[in-house]
């Protein structure tokens, strides 16, 4: 069995899926294995349950005639089904990575594109070697664009995913201290993030470019094929304006205000419009997907409790998005604690950069600053700290915090929004 063989099979499944508990009428189930679990142990359970067909590795479950297939790896065999989908989907790919705001950039992109296309795009955060393959297999034959994240922790990793998702046009969103120890520091960071330009240069396809930010400025410099925003001179320019805690961006005299959080978000919000702009999306409706957005994911998140306004961003953290949280919840008005978390993945840099962002803390203009983790711990010697968020949440139990604003902030290990019915 080949992927090419398989695929008159897979064009009438109506869903690809890996956990067997979605298994539903009509689906292709991979079975992938674990540690302490073989997922072909429930292959017959999913033809029960109504799946067309059953990819196994193990090859004691294949039975062809209820049409459980056995391939030497689950993994590769998805991915190569993928590959052989792509080959055969003719319609424009946007493919994004990036240290910070991949997520929120793409389900910006998707609001936007929406308002005129079918658009098909990465659910959750299903970006890596399995995330990627079932996302292209999701595309159908109704969808006019695909929207791709793409993340990675190390070197080659955004090449490979280039090379299952095929992008038309590619987009970083910025080059941020992330993930430095699989990267190798930051420089490692820009290297691995730019093998998407590579890919986009070397297939003659089109890259999006913020020309406010000099490493996609130069890494592009030669490109034929852009799409330019940030500067006046660019092909789109918006600007910047803010109405209490959330941020605007005005084009054409048109003004569009969000409900998102931080001037971060701002090329986030700009690059989604561009490429409205780009694929002919009519500006009153780019202003409707926008101010219509409303985050949900546990990034840059506002939540009103009580009299208070809490800024929920616990889905993941880094020294760049760190620092631009703390310096954008320093504008808000009224008293402030901040509640941070460790910011993981960090290597030999974890200690001064957990220090740098201490440092910077204290400089700001917070009420309170209370930190979790054995990082901040290790080097928190004048406010209050915890090992965990369990320690954290009986201390809230007993102690309430006072502040008119409230940011949470840190690692998605840490999961610090496990505190806030406690606040």
């Amino acid at each position: 069995m080949n992927p090419e063989q398989f695929y008159p099979i897979y064009l009438n499944a109506e869903k690809v899926t890996i956990d067997s508990r979605k298994v539903s009428e009509n689906d292709v189930f991979f079975a992938f294995s674990g540690e302490n679990f073989d997922a072909a142990t429930v292959a017959e359970k999913a033809i029960e349950n109504g799946a067309l067909a059953v990819i196994v590795e193990n090859k004691e479950f294949e039975n062809k005639d209820k049409k459980i297939f056995y391939v030497h790896s689950t993994l590769e065999f998805l991915q190569n089904l993928a590959i052989y989908h792509r080959t055969q989907i003719n319609i424009p790919v946007i493919g994004l990575t990036g240290s910070n705001g991949k997520t929120t950039s793409k389900e910006l992109i998707h609001a936007v594109l929406s308002e005129k296309y079918q658009v098909q795009y990465t659910q959750g955060n299903l970006n890596n070697h399995i995330g990627v393959p079932l996302t292209i297999l999701s595309i159908k034959p109704k969808h006019e664009i695909a929207v791709i994240e793409m993340g990675a922790n190390h070197q080659k990793e955004i090449e490979f995913l280039c090379s299952l998702a095929k992008p038309n046009i590619g987009y970083i969103t910025n080059f941020g201290k992330a993930h430095l120890e699989g990267f190798g520091g930051f420089e490692g960071v820009i290297k691995g993030k730019s093998e998407l330009y590579d890919y986009i240069q070397n297939h003659n396809q089109v890259v999006l470019v913020n020309e406010k930010d000099p490493v996609q400025t130069e890494k592009t410099s030669n490109y034929p094929s852009k799409i330019t925003f940030g500067n006046k001179e660019s092909d789109y320019y918006f600007d910047f304006f803010s109405e209490e805690h959330f941020m605007g961006l005005e084009y054409n005299n048109t003004k569009i205000i969000t409900q998102l959080t931080g001037d971060y978000n701002f090329t986030n919000v700009c690059a989604a419009a561009s490429l409205g702009l780009y694929f002919g999306v009519d500006i009153f409706k780019i202003k409707s997907a926008l101010e219509n957005y409303t985050p949900t994911n546990m990034r840059s998140q506002i939540v009103k409790k009580e009299n208070r306004t809490l800024v929920l961003d616990t889905y993941n953290a880094n020294p760049s998005s760190m620092t631009a949280s703390l310096l954008n919840f320093n504008t808000f008005e009224g008293s402030k604690t901040i509640i941070i978390g460790d910011m993981l993945e960090l290597g030999d840099e974890s200690e001064i950069e957990h220090q740098n962002i201490l440092n910077l803390a204290k400089k700001l203009d917070f009420d309170q600053i209370i930190t979790v983790g054995n990082e901040f711990k290790k080097i928190n010697n004048f406010s209050i700290s915890f090992l965990t968020t369990n320690d954290l949440i009986s201390y809230l139990e007993n102690n309430a915090v006072e502040s008119d604003n409230i940011l949470l902030k840190g690692s998605r290990g840490i999961a610090l929004e496990k505190s806030i019915d406690f606040i």
